[in-house]
């Protein structure tokens, strides 16, 4: 699937290292622009001090706050409650997409994720 370049702004809240680097990697491949944050507190804080993100790929299970209460927080902040967020969660149980969706993201793909999907899914909120 060939896609324009987009250098659209996409926030990666994940608290492992690893998955930071790999899909920055793949993000920064397809003509993404990344920022990242290694807590939700910290992504929080971007998110209300750089209005051209898009979207937020948000890992669910992280110490402190987890991605479900930052997803409410996020929607509860009318300057940044209109962003897309997709919930990136090892969690691959039915009832754990229904989980995400019903915490508020607007999107769920699980680890290990499938690229061609993943893109898909940022098409589809982005534009």
């Amino acid at each position: 699937m060939a896609l324009p370049i987009k250098n659209d702004k996409i926030l990666i809240i994940d608290d492992e290292p690893l998955n930071i680097m790999a899909l920055s990697a793949v993000l920064k491949s397809r003509g993404y622009l990344t920022v990242v944050a290694n807590s939700a507190k910290e992504g929080l804080d971007k998110l209300t001090k750089d209005n051209t993100i898009k979207m937020v790929l948000m890992d669910m299970m992280m110490p402190d706050i987890d991605g479900y209460e930052a997803t409410h927080l996020i929607r509860k902040n009318e300057l940044i409650s209109q962003i897309p967020i997709i919930a990136v969660t090892a969690q691959a149980m039915s009832h754990d997409k229904d989980k995400c969706l019903a915490a508020g993201v607007d999107d769920y793909i699980s680890k290990p994720i499938d690229i061609d999907a993943l893109t898909s899914i940022i098409i589809k909120h982005i534009q």
